[in-house]
């Protein structure tokens, strides 16, 4: 395993009760298992389509235990992870061709232009304040080469009510008002109630682009990863089709950049690049 030093002292710190929600491990298994797959499936065809041709130099901030690093090498891709959990960086760091080391992507262990890629899979959403996600994009500008991409995922604002009501949570009082809440300002806190997830951010897509200005980086583009198939009951069924799978993964690119409809989805991937 790769693994380079942690940022110096003073860095950013990522708050307890995230990395204790990354240490139960479920990374490992979210991506690639039940209706997780179309978010990966999905993301991964994205990623293709704006990546520049191989070999690139890409990083992965916050990329966990290296789901998309392993199949980003595999295409030829040079990948490191930075990410701030020690358990991710190890597991990421044994993947073939993939180096991984401890950092946060708002003081970023990374030399100035240094990428042709800078991938922000996670880290913003769980990022409440503006502030933090801006100096987060700034960071992947500065190590992002003059005309590189840099690509953020956010989740979307009315995401956590849309999944309540799909698996019917939504009926609970507690879990309503909590739900109802984020809806209202976008902001996530954990309790025991709502064990299903850490302190985040729940993004207005419309924001992401501002956010992109004020980093630098202009926005050429966002993109609803798996739009509304993820509320369907039989989507778990409709991915172990191949021919299922397929249209499936074909009517989400039909609207994956609808604006009436990209706040349906889960999550929202924003391209920019470094002008």
């Amino acid at each position: 395993m790769n693994r380079l030093p942690s940022p110096a002292s003073g860095s950013p710190s990522l708050r307890e009760e995230i990395l204790a929600y990354y240490e139960r491990g479920g990374e490992d298994t979210r991506l690639t298992e039940g209706a997780g797959r179309l978010e990966f499936w999905r993301t991964q065809e994205l990623l293709r389509r704006f990546l520049p041709d191989t070999p690139a130099r890409v990083l992965d901030v916050g990329g966990g235990t290296g789901v998309h690093a392993a199949w980003l090498a595999g295409d030829g891709h040079e990948v490191e992870v930075v990410d701030p959990v020690p358990m991710h960086v190890e597991r990421a760091g044994l993947l073939p061709g993939v180096t991984a080391r401890l950092g946060d992507a708002r003081a970023l262990p990374a030399e100035d232009t240094a990428y042709d890629v800078v991938l922000l899979l996670g880290p913003l959403y769980h990022l409440p304040e503006r502030p933090e996600r801006v100096r987060a994009l700034a960071e992947a500008r500065r190590a992002v080469r003059p005309g590189g991409v840099v690509v953020a995922a956010t989740i979307n604002r009315y995401a956590g009510l849309n999944d309540m009501l799909r698996q019917g949570n939504y009926f609970l009082p507690e879990r309503r008002a909590r739900t109802d809440a984020v809806s209202a300002d976008g902001r996530h806190l954990p309790s025991a109630d709502d064990p299903d997830f850490t302190t985040a951010y729940f993004a207005d897509p419309a924001e992401v682009p501002g956010e992109f200005d004020a980093a630098g980086l202009a926005c050429e583009g966002q993109y609803g990863v798996e739009g509304v198939a993820w509320l369907m009951g039989d989507v778990d069924e409709w991915l172990d089709d191949p021919e299922r799978r397929e249209a499936v993964l074909a009517a989400t690119r039909h609207i994956e950049s609808e604006p009436s409809l990209l706040g349906t989805s889960g999550h929202v991937l924003t391209v920019g690049r470094r002008v």
